[in-house]
């Protein structure tokens, strides 16, 4: 019996592993913030920033891209304290390795060298292996090169070249919680004023070559002979407060209670997204200095 079981045993290993990347996807949250709020043109709120001529606005679609000569990148046209942004992305297949397609909140032009946050990268990769979904905090990040990332990675129960997928962040007072189509894959707590981003941001998306980190460490670079590099946005979904809006607004809420504590069925769903597509996680990396993450 027991030579039969081992005998089986790698059958069941890639059935175990088959069940999981070809299932039905994450149990379903119970709550979808993105369907409470309206979708808003680009043009409403958004201006270019740098590649002009790397960007087109065509029947709701938002194209930026990347050659040889050019990357591209959008901002918000107001700063905000708090609230839920989003849109739907559509990625480039193929080899698409060193370069970085994003969606982020930020204030470096408000604070060079001194500034905050948030992101959520899609790092290119070559076609053999999948795209990582980056999420990553940076508090008072310096421009010195001392910028202390904390990134959780993760790889996507879809391929997310196929079709357009909604991404957001929300951020509220107390909290940053990340969201892909809805479900909950990160929820990064407020625990003290130094490890949490209290200034008001922007909301910026780029294609950019990132060749130095973006791939397996810069191992693999962006190479142009696959140009143009291209990413697609839509849906753009904004709730937010502004910065210089009404100290009576609230970010919408995280849940069906109005709260800002996730549900038990969206707290499920994030497990199940982090324990089966869940690829890095700074508090475990040995290479770390933590006395810089003390929230870990």
């Amino acid at each position: 019996m027991a030579s039969i079981l081992y005998l089986l045993l790698p059958l069941l290993i890639l059935m175990t592993i088959s069940s999981v990347s070809n299932g039905q996807g994450p149990p379903s949250p119970g709550y979808y913030p993105s369907s409470r709020i309206n979708s808003i043109g680009f043009d409403q709120a958004f201006r270019n920033l740098w590649g002009p001529q790397h960007q087109r606005a065509d029947q709701g679609t938002l194209t930026i891209w990347l050659d040889s000569s050019s990357g591209s990148g959008f901002k918000s046209l107001h700063s905000y304290r708090s609230g839920y942004f989003g849109a739907s992305i559509k990625l480039q297949p193929g080899y698409t390795a060193g370069v970085i397609t994003s969606l982020y909140l930020s204030n470096n032009q408000d604070h060079p060298g001194n500034h905050d946050e948030v992101d959520i990268e899609f790092l290119g990769t070559t076609p053999d292996k999948p795209y990582t979904l980056q999420t990553n905090v940076y508090i008072r990040g310096s421009g010195d090169g001392r910028l202390i990332g904390r990134e959780l990675r993760f790889h996507l129960w879809f391929d997310p070249t196929q079709d357009f997928h909604h991404y957001a962040v929300l951020w509220t007072p107390s909290e940053l919680i990340f969201f892909v189509d809805d479900v909950p894959i990160r929820r990064y707590p407020r625990k003290s004023d130094a490890t949490f981003p209290l200034r008001p941001m922007y909301l910026y998306g780029s294609i950019w070559d990132a060749s130095s980190w973006a791939t397996e460490e810069g191992r693999y670079k962006a190479d142009y002979k696959y140009q143009p590099f291209v990413g697609q946005y839509r849906n753009f979904k904004i709730a937010g407060c502004t910065a210089d809006g009404s100290s009576g607004c609230h970010p919408p809420p995280a849940s069906p209670s109005g709260s800002g504590v996730l549900s038990q069925q969206q707290v499920a769903a994030m497990q199940w997204v982090q324990r089966n597509y869940l690829v890095y996680n700074y508090c475990y990396d040995p290479k770390r200095d933590h006395t810089e993450i003390p929230e870990c």
